[in-house]
């Protein structure tokens, strides 16, 4: 037995106020898209959702692309009956029994919008339930707090029945909310942050800082793979890969105490700002996670987030280790993250570094670097910008030269 029908409902909080029709277009539009690969389908749109009827298309395909779409808050698998209470009854015992997993209690649930047909709610709630129960040994009603609630639309012309609510994506449609650019390493915490921006609405770009030779080709491959999974969630996503070699090294040989990566990691926000000015983009986005590692210390968070002006959007700050491994794995992106390659950031480590960094002092090193302004800018020059499109991959440029 295959569902004919999808019911998709849009997030309650994306339909309020005057943005409503704004967020629907978007969500549709999305939607249209990631099922454009079925020809036959036939949208029915309603306040807060819509009716997708199947054609013949199959529901396993078009609900894994359902799922990757942010403002769906969830769908349920429907099936259509004819308008006789006969087949109504049938159509709801087949859909009980195919459930993946038998339930011990169920109630139903009948909405009469065809206010012609003869029987009202409460008679089909209890016709189509009481079928239902007769039919299935060891099930109970329960209209308090039921396993699986069952669903019954008498509609104008047909009856639409379902029992599963799978939930969706969420969030604000794609690209709502502005534009930022996600500072991408090769670990668990920055590609599920670019997830939790873009479930917010933002478009994001990536940048991911490289130092070949002293970090692998492979290890620029994982962040490329990382960019492909990230992308599968939107239309395409840009990559600016960052030369940091230079830059890293020359700032470890004029200084290797203990604020060494407090200053590596105010040289890759430099670069970051001037990347996402150049691209028109109004945040950095960053996986940073309170109190995680040392760069991540609230005085340390505060010395190297001093150095840009753009917001600095920090999903993951108060988040746990495992909550955020869950997300990685629910998205698709640990396996990735987990690749024994290493990026840039676990390079020229000092054995103790400082959790509690000095602003002043931090900024009289720098300027005793003359060499520092330069390199950064050579830097940002030289970024190659490939673009992940429906997970092809098409360079933009080698360097942009300003």
């Amino acid at each position: 037995m295959k569902p004919d029908c999808l019911i998709l409902r849009f997030g309650e909080l994306t339909l309020k106020g005057k943005n409503r029709k704004r967020f629907e277009r978007s969500v549709m539009a999305q939607i249209r898209k990631v099922l454009g690969s079925f020809p036959d389908l036939r949208y029915i749109s309603e306040y807060g959702r819509v009716y997708v009827e199947l054609g013949g298309a199959a529901y396993e395909e078009a609900s894994a692309a359902l799922q990757r779409v942010f403002g769906l808050a969830s769908f349920s698998p429907a099936y259509h009956a004819p308008m006789e209470v006969e087949a109504i009854q049938e159509i709801a015992l087949q859909i009980m029994q195919a459930l993946p997993k038998q339930p011990k209690t169920f109630k139903v649930t009948v909405r009469r919008v065809n206010k012609s047909f003869p029987l009202d709610s409460q008679r089909m709630n209890y016709l189509v339930g009481g079928y239902v129960l007769q039919a299935s040994p060891g099930l109970q009603v329960d209209v308090h707090q039921p396993e699986v609630e069952l669903r019954v639309e008498i509609r104008e012309e047909q009856v639409l029945l379902y029992a599963e609510v799978i939930e969706g994506a969420g969030g604000f449609p794609s690209g709502t909310s502005g534009k930022a650019l996600l500072m991408l390493s090769g670990g668990i915490d920055s590609p599920v942050a670019g997830w939790l921006a873009m479930r917010k609405g933002l478009t994001i770009e990536a940048i991911h800082f490289h130092s070949f030779p002293y970090t692998s080709e492979r290890a620029k491959e994982k962040v490329i793979d990382l960019a492909h999974q990230l992308a599968s969630y939107t239309d395409s996503l840009k990559l600016h890969l960052v030369p940091f070699t230079e830059v890293q090294t020359s700032i470890h040989g004029a200084y290797q105490d203990n604020l060494l990566v407090t200053l590596i990691r105010r040289a890759m926000y430099r670069i970051a700002e001037q990347i996402a000015d150049r691209e028109g983009l109004n945040g950095l986005v960053t996986g940073e996670s309170l109190g995680q590692v040392a760069s991540q210390t609230l005085p340390s968070l505060n010395v190297i987030g001093r150095v840009v002006t753009l917001p600095l959007l920090q999903p993951l700050m108060m988040m746990d280790k495992q909550e955020i491994i869950r997300l990685a794995e629910s998205i698709g992106t640990f396996p990735i993250s987990i690749l024994p390659y290493e990026d840039c950031c676990s390079l020229f480590l000092p054995p103790s570094p400082s959790t509690n960094p000095n602003l002043r002092m931090v900024e009289k090193i720098e300027n005793s670097m003359d060499f520092l302004p330069e390199l950064i800018e050579r830097a940002a020059a030289q970024t190659e910008t490939i673009e992940i499109v429906h997970g092809q991959l098409k360079k933009v440029s080698d360097a942009h030269l300003f």
